[in-house]
């Protein structure tokens, strides 16, 4: 891995050890939706990555916005997309694994 991609990766990591999940969040699988059906979180929807600004009309009226996908880098770029049209309470909650080891807590 170059230099800029572990530092990224570092700071997911981090992130994902700070995560916290809402009551009530709306939690978006960005991963494919193979991986989605090799299995995710509980109560998540699948809308990949390269659907996010196809698919915007799902989050309308959303609260607590969590996307995730395998290791956090997907999901933060699907967050920025989010954010850039107008869905500011929207988190990265990294990788799905993080978000279930969270929600079992």
């Amino acid at each position: 891995m170059n230099c800029i991609i572990k530092n990224l990766y570092r700071k997911l990591t981090q992130k994902q050890d700070n995560l916290v999940i809402p009551e009530n969040a709306f939690l978006v699988d960005v991963r494919t939706a193979a991986e989605f059906a090799e299995g995710s979180v509980e109560n998540a929807i699948n809308i990949p990555l390269d659907q996010i600004e196809e698919e915007l009309h799902q989050f309308d009226n959303k609260k607590n916005i969590v996307v995730f996908c395998k290791s956090g880098m997907r999901s933060e770029r699907a967050k920025d997309i989010l954010i850039e049209h107008g869905f500011s309470d929207t988190i990265n909650g990294g990788g799905y694994q993080a978000v279930i080891d969270h929600l079992k807590k």
